[in-house]
């Protein structure tokens, strides 16, 4: 199991490599453009605060996006956390199925080990994959702060990216169903499922019917413009997601273990 973990880390380092590197780098950017819009946005933050449903959906109406610490929750968090699951929806989804769709699974399972410990050892290299993603991405924030001579808000920051990787490992779940039924690859289903999230997030914070239901979806572990304002970690979404990556994983197993598996 552990030489089939090592394959799988190997296999996918290059993606993790520019995934990881391309949203760090984005959020890196971002931070750096605080500096040159700083003035700017003085003025524009009382505006954009009043825009409404624009406000709500973005967060504007909950931090200032004249603070360094606005300005990351609302246009850093938006890029990580898109950026960070469409990640883990695309890893996930092919995660099982390539074996199938690449013809490698008559070698895979002739070897001495079950499938279930192959199975595991896909998910536990996924998780390790989502960590270093999220340690990546983390570093190149962190960077960004100290090259401003910001003080890096430590305990947000920390809280930001462990909610995140909850969420992106919610998401991942559920698109392990899809890796685990499918014989293909289905990568357009992975980042549409992904973008679905997104949006029923966006729109929930927008419709206020919508506002009670937004533990549903997992961009409400991770709503950075909350963390950063100091929110409580919604108790109803925590149980949601431990319920929906609990019964995802339940039913990866329960297709795939009774699957017959293409040649």
């Amino acid at each position: 199991m552990t030489a089939i973990l090592r394959h799988e880390l190997k296999l996918n380092f290059k993606s993790l490599l520019i995934w990881s590197l391309s949203v760090g780098i984005m959020g890196f950017i971002c931070i750096l453009m605080y500096t040159s819009m700083e003035g700017e946005m003085a003025d524009m933050a009382e505006t954009f605060s009043n825009l409404g449903a624009f406000s709500e959906a973005f967060g504007m109406s909950t931090l200032s996006i004249a603070t360094i610490s606005g300005f990351f929750a609302t246009e850093v968090g938006a890029v990580h956390g898109l950026g960070s699951a469409m990640f883990a929806a695309l890893m996930a989804t092919v995660l099982l199925s390539k074996e199938e769709d690449g013809h490698t699974g008559e070698f895979l399972y002739s070897l001495p080990v079950s499938r279930s410990s192959v199975v595991v050892a896909k998910i536990l290299a996924l998780i390790s994959e989502l960590v270093l993603f999220t340690l990546i991405c983390g570093a190149f924030y962190a960077a960004g702060f100290i090259a401003l001579g910001e003080n890096i808000p430590g305990s947000e920051m920390t809280a930001f990216l462990l909610r995140m990787l909850m969420m992106n490992i919610e998401i991942a779940a559920v698109a392990l169903v899809i890796s685990a039924a499918s014989a293909r690859n289905r990568i357009g289903f992975g980042l549409g499922l992904s973008l679905i999230f997104y949006a029923y997030d966006l729109v929930g914070r927008v419709v206020p019917d919508m506002k009670d239901w937004l533990f549903l979806g997992p961009f409400s572990l991770a709503n950075a413009s909350e963390i950063f304002a100091g929110y409580e970690l919604p108790g109803k979404a925590v149980v949601t997601a431990i319920l929906v990556t609990g019964v995802s994983l339940a039913a990866v197993f329960g297709i795939y273990l009774k699957k017959d598996l293409a040649a």
